[in-house]
């Protein structure tokens, strides 16, 4: 029989004792990073296309690229929890979920009160009462379940927070310019991708237009 060790996929590798309530449901917390890149920029793309949700999603995953190359140069241990949970042979500083939760809070806010893309001001108060949350719960958890110290989700928050501001800074100040040009090569033209941050309410932009279609022949569906 092969001596080789086995490992578990860590993406959803997220353990808590048996009984613990809290524990259960800050391990279910922890996979909200996994539930936004596979339920919510996956659904994007699929329903919506807009170029500002891509780059958006471009940004975590160069977010992502960072944490994982620090974590390889500094090679910081995580806390002796790591041996219970079987997670010793990777590093623990900066937490990437802190860092994408961070990330995602900070860009999702300045889009918001930028009014750009689908959201807008006045919804501001769900990002206050629902993401900023989130991001904060899943700091917690991750200390809490054992994966990494204090300092390393502190760590993991902070440079979320700054590259998410930084490549919001870059998306809409100077690759603003190439949106147009995206949708007129022939792959905004065939996968109908567009940009829709220019219009300032697009939930009544969307709404009064598909009202006026019905109204065209030439947008009713055949039979």
């Amino acid at each position: 029989m092969s001596t080789q060790q086995l490992r578990a996929v860590t993406l959803t590798h997220v353990r808590y004792f048996k009984g613990d309530q809290l524990g259960h449901f800050l391990a279910w917390i922890s996979l909200v990073p996994v539930f936004i890149s596979l339920g919510g920029f996956v659904s994007h793309f699929l329903f919506r296309r807009e170029l500002q949700g891509m780059f958006f999603a471009l940004g975590l995953i160069i977010s992502q690229f960072i944490n994982e190359l620090i974590k390889t140069s500094v090679q910081q241990a995580r806390p002796e929890t790591c041996i219970m949970l079987e997670m010793c042979d990777s590093h623990g500083w900066p937490s990437s979920h802190s860092q994408y939760m961070f990330f995602f809070a900070t860009y999702l806010t300045l889009l918001t009160y930028k009014k750009f893309g689908i959201l807008f001001r006045k919804q501001m108060l769900l990002v206050g009462l629902v993401i900023w949350p989130l991001a904060l719960l899943t700091m917690y958890s991750r200390v809490y379940l054992g994966y990494h110290t204090v300092a390393q989700v502190f760590a993991g928050a902070a440079l979320g927070a700054g590259l998410g501001g930084g490549w919001f800074w870059v998306v809409n100040s100077m690759l603003r310019g190439v949106f147009p040009v995206i949708e007129e090569s022939f792959f905004g033209r065939w996968f109908y991708v567009k940009d829709t941050s220019h219009i300032p309410n697009l939930l009544k932009f969307e709404y009064d237009n598909a009202r006026a279609a019905r109204k065209h022949s030439s947008y009713k569906r055949a039979e």
